[in-house]
């Protein structure tokens, strides 16, 4: 219940920053076109707190937090008094209707760049792309890419972290091979070819590094229990912090895979446990509790969480920026997410990704819960994504959205004359159509991954 409210909460606070942004862009551009606004509204439905400006523009915070939008005085919907029509959306130029519509997704990029900015500002913590395993039969491993490399190139993008490699790897879907440089433990610079035709996302919540084959290097956990979970079997079964499991069953256990394929694989079996407390050997009685995992079928949940090895010294970065540098990289990288999006939904078009991996509101709200509670440069970095997304999102040519307009006032600006009342409406309704359909498709895709 209490992951419920907080990923809530944390929703709320996201969507709440990114659509006022977005809303502010329409309504800064449209006063500064001269146009009246009437309303500006956070959120849907009934008012639950509401102001006015000496402009008399009615300011809204509503009941319902799944967007917003800026009401502006125009003929088309409204009666406008004669002594206000130069004042009305419709009567400015298309130019200046094109720049209104434009200013909401342009300003979520802005904020991306500004969130990226103090992100880069605060400090942010990188982990140095080194190999841990490479799965056999894959196509990492047939390129010749083994454990502990340290991966430095791909194609001609210089990688830094896994993020780097991730985007990288990404933006080359659909291309037939690339070549990878690494760098060994002795030092040695290598270049190997990486054969992707053909390679496509479609299979639902797995990264792209794993279905190359790249296991990114991690320090191993270990047996000893860091954490037990309330309530939880192991609890239950008086496991304490600094309890070392030796045996299951007596089969001695040598890792924590091991233990993690024992426990998954005997939900609501009685297991005698071998620990090591203190100086002496305990026998414990667990039972794991049965739950339903992704994949449909029951496994087994003890509720420890084990102690981490260290670090091996520089694989992990902290590192801060000046503020000139970090609009640079901020900049920077909101380009590149741009660019990536616009990929990505060309690949989901062409079937490169599966439709699978679409999110919604529920997934959104994970998301944002994960990242407010892993801290603040944390949450920057889920905002920028996701206020690029939702700038990139509005500008698909769907007649609901920003880019829909666009289309419609771009063709304008060619054709001397707007499109006809008739053919606006017709595309209104099919790309309402299309947006129901995606949205419940993406919270089809949030509720399976429960």
């Amino acid at each position: 219940m209490f992951d419920f409210i907080w990923n809530l909460g944390s929703f709320i606070l996201a969507l709440g920053i990114l659509v006022t942004v977005h809303e502010y862009g329409h309504f800064w551009v449209a006063r500064k076109a001269g146009v009246k606004v009437l309303r500006f509204s956070i959120g849907f439905g009934k008012p639950l707190i509401k102001w006015h400006d000496k402009y008399n523009t009615e300011y809204v915070i509503a009941a319902i937090p799944l967007g917003g939008y800026v009401k502006m005085l125009d003929e088309r919907v409204d009666d406008v008094p004669p002594n206000q029509r130069h004042l009305s959306f419709n009567s400015k130029s298309v130019q200046a209707r094109i720049a209104i519509v434009a200013a909401g997704p342009m300003a979520n990029f802005l904020f991306a760049i500004f969130a990226l900015a103090v992100m880069y500002m605060v400090g942010v913590q990188s982990v140095k792309p080194v190999v841990g395993s490479i799965t056999e039969g894959s196509r990492a491993e047939q390129a010749g890419l083994t454990p502990s490399q340290h991966i430095i190139k791909i194609g001609d993008d210089n990688i830094t972290t896994w993020q780097d490699a991730t985007f990288a790897f990404m933006s080359r879907l659909g291309e037939q091979r690339v070549e990878v440089t690494v760098r060994d433990e002795n030092l040695q610079t290598r270049v190997k070819t990486l054969n992707i035709d053909g390679w496509k996302l479609d299979q639902q919540d797995v990264p792209p590094l794993t279905s190359l084959g790249i296991v990114p290097f991690r320090p191993q956990a270990t047996l000893t229990v860091a954490a037990v979970t309330k309530n939880s079997a192991a609890e239950q079964a008086n496991l304490q912090v600094n309890d070392t499991i030796l045996a299951v069953n007596g089969e001695t256990i040598s890792n924590w895979p091991q233990l993690v394929n024992v426990i998954t694989q005997s939900a609501n079996k009685s297991l005698q446990f071998s620990v090591k407390r203190q100086d002496s050997i305990k026998t414990i009685t667990v039972t794991p509790q049965g739950r339903v995992g992704n994949n449909g079928i029951e496994q087994g949940f003890l509720g420890v969480a084990p102690v981490v090895q260290q670090w091996p010294e520089g694989y992990v970065q902290s590192r801060s920026f000046g503020p000139l540098d970090s609009i640079v990289r901020g900049t920077k990288e909101t380009w590149r997410l741009i660019t990536l999006s616009f990929d990505m939904i060309g690949n989901l078009i062409t079937g490169q990704v599966s439709v699978k991996n679409l999110s919604g509101p529920v997934g959104i709200a994970v998301g944002a819960g994960t990242s407010v509670s892993y801290g603040l440069v944390a949450f920057l970095s889920f905002l920028a994504l996701i206020s690029v997304n939702l700038g990139v999102f509005n500008l698909l040519p769907l007649p609901v959205l920003d880019g829909g307009h666009l289309m419609y006032y771009i063709i304008e600006l060619f054709r001397k004359k707007p499109v006809s009342e008739k053919t606006q409406e017709f595309g209104f309704k099919v790309g309402a159509l299309l947006l129901i359909f995606l949205t419940c498709f993406a919270l089809f895709n949030d509720v399976s991954r429960l």
